[in-house]
Order: structure tokens, then sequence, then C-alpha cells
């Protein structure tokens, strides 16, 4: 099997590790490959992809979408090097405001699956960052939702030492006790 599916502290998030054939020409991975993804437990049908660039010291999200549009997504850096964070918010669950951090690079290759139900977001590391990441649903303005980055009460410990560059939008975020949960699955 060309990939390794390692369960976080919370279950539903999966790395996804790829096996990575390499001699002095490069090398070869495959991404994705929908039967060993169901096999491992993500039947998810991915509708979207998506590219970002940032630079160091950026920090987007934390991310969601509002019922009925939520998204899962699978989540790799191609360029440079991130924390990756998924906060659980699905109001429910016993990991409710809980979340899983992993450091996702050009060199290790690694991938992160994030579930529907959990807000998303990266900070930038290296000068240059690239993220690809599928999405399970399209992205709909009129769902676009967020909780604040630095929430005391989610505590993220982002392991950085500057002030993170932040849109408009994500340095007033609300926090995570303040987001309206009749809009979460």
């Amino acid at each position: 099997m060309p990939f390794e599916f390692e369960r976080q502290s919370i279950e539903d998030v999966i790395l996804v590790k790829p096996k990575v054939f390499g001699d002095n020409r490069g090398f070869f991975m495959e991404s994705y490959k929908k039967s060993d993804f169901f096999e491992n437990g993500i039947d998810v049908e991915f509708n979207q992809d998506n590219h970002s660039k940032s630079t160091k010291g950026v920090l987007r999200g934390l991310h969601y979408q509002a019922k009925p549009y939520g998204q899962a997504k699978l989540v790799r850096c191609s360029k440079g090097r991130i924390y990756d964070v998924a906060v659980d918010i699905r109001p429910n669950s016993k990991t409710f405001g809980k979340y899983v951090k992993v450091e996702l690079s050009e060199d290790n290759k690694q991938m992160l699956f994030i579930p529907e139900g959990f807000a998303h977001g990266f900070v930038a590391l290296t000068d240059e960052v690239e993220l690809l990441y599928k999405a399970s649903g399209e992205y709909a303005p009129q769902a676009d939702r967020g909780v604040l980055w630095c929430d005391k009460n989610i505590n993220i410990d982002w392991e950085i030492d500057f002030e993170p560059l932040l849109s408009d939008k994500d340095k007033v975020q609300p926090k995570l006790c303040e987001i309206n949960k009749e809009e979460l699955i």
C-alpha cells in the first residue's frame, strides 16, 4: 500500500504518510488513491481542489463552513513548512474544543485529513509556503465561518515567537464559546 494512515489524538483526524519513491532524478508519490483512502476510513468524495500561497509568519484560520455546507479537507504542504491545526467544533463530541497540530512540509510530504465539523488553520514557518488541499464541498461564501486563532479556551500552542500576519477577517473571529452551535454538524 502506498500510504500509512495514522489516527491522531482526535481519532477522526488522520495523518496520511505517502510512500515516496526517490532517486537521483527526483521522486514519485501517489497523493490520493480513492480505494486506499476509503479502505482506511476516509470515505469522502472530494469536490474541490484549492491551492494557496503564503509568506513566513502568515496565519490563516481557524476556518470552517456552517451546515449544510461543511467540508472535510485533505491538506498537503507542497512548498515550505507549516503547523497545520484542526479544532473539533462538533457540539456533541467528547473532544469538542480540543485540537490536533502536525507539521506538514515539502520534505515530509505528509497530509492531514480533517473531517467535517472541524475548524482548520495553519501558520507558515518558512519564507514561502504553498498548500494544496482537497475539500469535500465547494466553497459557499454564505456559510464561511471562523473561530479566533488565539482563543484561550482552545489554547493552541502555535510554537511561534513572532506576531502572526492575519487577514482582517481572522483578527475578529468569535471565540469558540461565541459561535452559533446550531450551524454546526
